[in-house]
């Protein structure tokens, strides 16, 4: 691994740690932090998290400060990037 990728990896395990993201979400969060799309993607790939965990953990995210219908916040899972699939585990493993 180069030093960028292994920044990279670094950088979006840090941006995991604190709140949930979809794959491309993530990938757009380090390009939006200067990295490359080929590496953004490589540290993405890398760190592989559980997506639908990160689902969940995004939809506990707008819950905690706003309330949504369950169909709503599947739409605003899948605009943040998330598959219909991965939204509607999120939303289901946060009772909705």
């Amino acid at each position: 691994m180069t030093l960028e990728q292994q920044n990279a990896v670094a950088k979006g395990e840090q941006y995991l740690a604190i709140m949930g993201f979809s794959r491309s979400g993530l990938i757009a969060q380090l390009e939006f932090e200067g990295f490359p799309v080929e590496v953004a993607t490589f540290a993405v790939d890398t760190i592989a998290p559980d997506w639908n965990a990160e689902a969940a953990e995004k939809a506990q995210q707008y819950l905690d400060t706003m309330a949504f219908s369950r169909q709503a916040l599947i739409d605003q899972l899948v605009f943040d990037g998330f598959t219909p699939e991965e939204a509607e585990f999120g939303v289901t493993q946060v009772g909705l």
